[in-house]
């Protein structure tokens, strides 16, 4: 394994990250601050708890992975289609670099800008909104297998769009609704009967319950569910990137 070449690639990558900083971590710091202050502080405060957990600590899980989700999506798609939009991505397919090394370079780039943000987001949540973590090994676990789970996802979406219209399609018309509708700001088990099951299709749903689950001990869903659920999501990646690479679909066109 050729770990220079991993390195420069994540390097590079994570330069992009403090070039860009306003951008990359201040936006959406302060996007979600204004969801916990709006949320969590005005709102919360006259809302009553769910599950036994204020409303505002409640909705920190949720807003926390709807940052992860959009960003480690945005974060690798954006890192390989920009190769592919100016044609260097010929220079990193010639060079003696295997498919893994140039997966792990901005996969691996694009999980640590998220998780980077995800615990920025996890302390500015301190500031608004009183909360615990109760199992922090797990929340730390469920952190970085999203983000590098997610990272992967963007990764086939940088490789299939061809323009940039596409690049954003479906975080924002995908991503982003199943997030809101995963139980970002509400338990599944406030909803009636017929739409809780229609929820369990929303793979979302597993993520945020799960993540949750590490800071209050209560969850939707169970935790090894959970568990379940995003390791076949990462499995089905794995195989969509292995058959990009084996068969060159949209790199060497």
């Amino acid at each position: 394994m050729n770990i220079y070449a991993i390195r420069a690639i994540y390097l590079f990558e994570m330069a992009r990250t403090w070039r860009t900083l306003l951008q990359s971590i201040v936006s959406p710091v302060i996007s979600t601050s204004l969801y916990f202050v709006v949320f969590g502080a005005a709102i919360g405060s006259h809302m009553t708890g769910i599950d036994g957990v204020s409303y505002g600590a409640f909705i920190v899980p949720g807003l926390i992975m709807l940052s992860l989700l959009t960003q480690s999506i945005s974060n690798a798609s954006f890192g390989i289609y920009f190769p592919k939009f100016v044609g260097t991505i010929y220079e990193i397919l010639s060079a003696p670099v295997s498919p893994f090394e140039i997966v792990a370079g901005y996969v691996g780039a694009a999980a640590s800008k998220s998780v980077i943000l995800g615990l920025i987001i996890l302390v500015t949540a301190r500031l608004f909104v009183p909360f615990q973590i109760e199992h922090p090994l797990w929340m730390l676990a469920f952190l970085l297998l999203t983000a590098v789970t997610f990272s992967l996802f963007g990764f086939i979406i940088g490789i299939w769009a061809d323009n940039f219209e596409k690049l954003q399609l479906v975080p924002l018309l995908v991503v982003t609704p199943l997030t809101f509708l995963g139980g970002s700001f509400y338990s599944i088990h406030m909803l009636p009967p017929l739409w809780q099951k229609v929820t369990l299709f929303n793979p979302v749903v597993y993520l945020i319950s799960g993540f949750r689950w590490s800071f209050y001990g209560v969850s939707d869903v169970g935790v090894g569910v959970s568990v379940g659920m995003t390791a076949v999501f990462l499995a089905i990646c794995l195989a969509a990137v292995w058959w990009i690479f084996r068969t060159g679909y949209r790199l060497k066109a």
